[in-house]
């Protein structure tokens, strides 16, 4: 059985957030795989996804404060700034990080360690909600 699935992700401030519950609430139709793969793809190039740390916030924090020092703004080599000095560095970090996990599915749930979790990374300063393509193949 295959299943596919737009999910809009509400616009989220600069930085790591964990959506993994928002995104379950919105696929109701996960429950009727025992055994399965999921796709999770974003739509975006100045966002992207990983899999991390699910209980402590100091880790998404310092997710965020590694990233801009790695990357930073406003570098006089930077030539794409159409849309600010967040612009480039947001492409960059979403390069870097990646637009899709692979999750296994177990009787109806994805099968995550009991500390990960599914994070948007949001990169620019005002990014506006997010478009998700959910794609789960399994019986």
């Amino acid at each position: 059985m295959w299943l596919q699935k737009e999910i809009s992700i509400r616009s989220k401030a600069r930085g790591f957030h964990l959506i993994t519950d928002e995104m379950l609430r919105e696929l109701p139709e996960l429950r009727n795989f025992r055994v399965g793969m999921m796709n999770v793809f974003i739509l975006h190039t100045s966002a992207s996804l990983t899999l991390n740390e699910n209980a402590d916030p100091t880790v998404r924090q310092d997710f965020e404060s590694y990233f801009n020092h790695a990357v930073p703004e406003d570098e006089p080599y930077y030539r794409h700034q159409d849309e600010g000095s967040d612009d480039l560095p947001a492409h960059i970090k979403a390069s870097i990080l990646g637009a899709s996990l692979n999750i296994p599915i177990a009787d109806g749930q994805p099968r995550l360690g009991t500390w990960q979790g599914i994070y948007l990374c949001e990169h620019r300063n005002h990014g506006g909600s997010r478009r998700i393509i959910v794609t789960i193949q399994g019986e």
